[in-house]
């Protein structure tokens, strides 16, 4: 078995030289941890899922009540966050424009995530919520600002998944040039150290918040940064109070090339991945699990992005899977392949192997699919990796009975040696409902979920 069972003693945030350290994260690997994963946007990962008699997400875009009821049935199943991915801006490397997306609601619209992480941390006591923003677009300070007041107001509970902003038209977007592939790490880098100041310039007995007094904060005590360096500038006292958790949010991280992977070993405290298949799964924990002690730090988790069909009997799950793969218009896959790849699928032949293309954009993903066929001795096409990214952008699809998705996330989480699972749903929240209510009992009978948190915060949750 690949699993790993027990307590891995980790440093929270890969921090090294002038970044304090506070002390060690203790990563539960005795049970599976849980996250659920959506865009603020009409589908998640199934093209034209919007379409289905059976989703309320296009409706519920305007609806605070359907994200809040989706909190509140992810908090009764015990998961340990909901987590937001996030695209700013319609893709427009398909046919050079954004009508292909436009025309199917590929991710567009494509509305901020940052006021449901509000919305429904205010509806839960415990949930995490994980927000996506970019390092492109927003000044670090601003950044910090945003991402520290959300984990303020929730206690602890916001999780930040860091990313370099690897599509064009989101550069495009805010008249930006897109950095080459190695580049927006170095960025990414130093747009970190600007928080990391930030988070860490508090000294302990800096916030008396003394009524009888009046004295709320003892100035001398708080750190001024200034910071000059090669891509920002920043002259501040932080404006936030200091995160609950620690002093700082939770960071995901899911850089997986070379340059991304010591991007996310410095940084993050848990790693998002998408792997086509349970081979590549342990491979790419084995890699980084190697990294991360040569990087001098214990293995970090990683959830790992599923998505799951559920139906009362593996026959219908799978005709509910066939409903919705019908759906699918292999423009939609093709324009939802162009962005991550950074290249109009359009001009491509379409029975050209797809590891065979050249790309600056998410290397990770162009790995990740093009492996999609290599445990059954076959390269993928371009064609064959369009119609995958339709139904599920890359992540491998677990379909069946609420026995069988059991059955299956076990063997996933085993074999792997997965911290957990980052999942998705086609359609929601019903089938969000029906695995909350058919399939985290199965699990909590075979003790491989919580049946109650272990704490308040995201960081207590999600390290045990």
């Amino acid at each position: 078995m690949g699993a790993r069972a027990g307590l891995s003693r980790i440093r929270p945030h890969g921090l090294t030289g002038t970044h304090r350290f506070t002390g060690t994260i203790a990563i539960a690997m005795s049970q599976m941890h849980l996250v659920h994963m959506f865009f603020h946007s009409p589908i998640t990962h199934t093209a034209l899922s919007w379409a289905s008699e059976d989703d309320d997400q296009l409706e519920g875009m305007g609806d605070f009540g359907y994200w809040q009821h989706i909190a509140k049935t992810l908090e009764k199943g015990r998961f340990d966050a909901a987590f937001f991915a996030d695209t700013p801006a319609a893709s427009d490397q398909y046919k050079n424009g954004p009508e292909t997306p436009m025309t199917y609601g590929v991710v567009w619209p494509t509305h901020d995530p940052m006021p449901l992480v509000a919305a429904m941390a205010a509806a839960t006591d415990n949930l995490g919520i994980g927000v996506t923003l970019s390092v492109n677009g927003t000044p670090p300070y601003l950044a910090h600002r945003r991402i520290a007041t959300l984990d303020y107001l929730s206690k602890g509970r916001v999780g930040w998944n860091v990313v370099t902003g690897h599509m064009r038209a989101e550069h495009r977007a805010i008249g930006q040039a897109l950095m080459d592939h190695d580049e927006r790490y170095d960025f990414a880098d130093e747009f970190m150290d600007v928080c990391y100041a930030l988070w860490d310039s508090f000294a302990p007995g800096a916030l008396p918040m003394d009524k009888k007094s009046g004295i709320l904060a003892v100035p001398e005590m708080i750190a001024r940064i200034d910071h000059d360096g090669k891509y920002f500038r920043c002259q501040a006292v932080s404006s936030t109070l200091p995160s609950p958790q620690g002093g700082r949010p939770v960071i995901f991280q899911a850089g997986s090339s070379g340059r991304g992977m010591q991007f996310a070993l410095k940084h993050a405290d848990a790693i998002f991945a998408i792997q086509p298949h349970l081979e590549a799964m342990t491979a790419f924990r084995k890699r980084f699990d190697d990294g991360a002690r040569s990087a001098g730090r214990e293995p970090v988790g990683t959830l790992f992005g599923l998505q799951y069909v559920i139906g009362s009997t593996d026959d219908e799950a799978q005709k509910r899977l066939e409903r919705l793969r019908e759906r699918v218009p292999l423009d939609a896959g093709l324009s939802r392949l162009s962005g991550p790849l950074g290249i109009d699928c359009s001009t491509l032949d379409p029975d050209q192997p797809l590891d065979e293309l050249p790309t600056q954009a998410s290397r990770g993903m162009m790995e990740a699919l093009s492996k999609m066929g290599s445990d059954k001795g076959k390269k993928l096409t371009v064609r064959e990796a369009a119609i995958q990214m339709g139904m599920t952008v890359g992540l491998p699809q677990i379909v069946g009975s609420p026995e069988r998705i059991a059955d299956e996330l076990e063997h996933y989480w085993r074999e792997s040696g997965a911290l957990g699972f980052n999942l998705s749903a086609p359609t929601k929240p019903g089938m969000i409902e029906e695995f909350v209510d058919q399939v985290v009992p199965i699990l909590q009978k075979r003790g491989l979920v919580r049946r109650e948190y272990e704490g308040t915060t995201l960081r207590d949750n999600l390290h045990g």
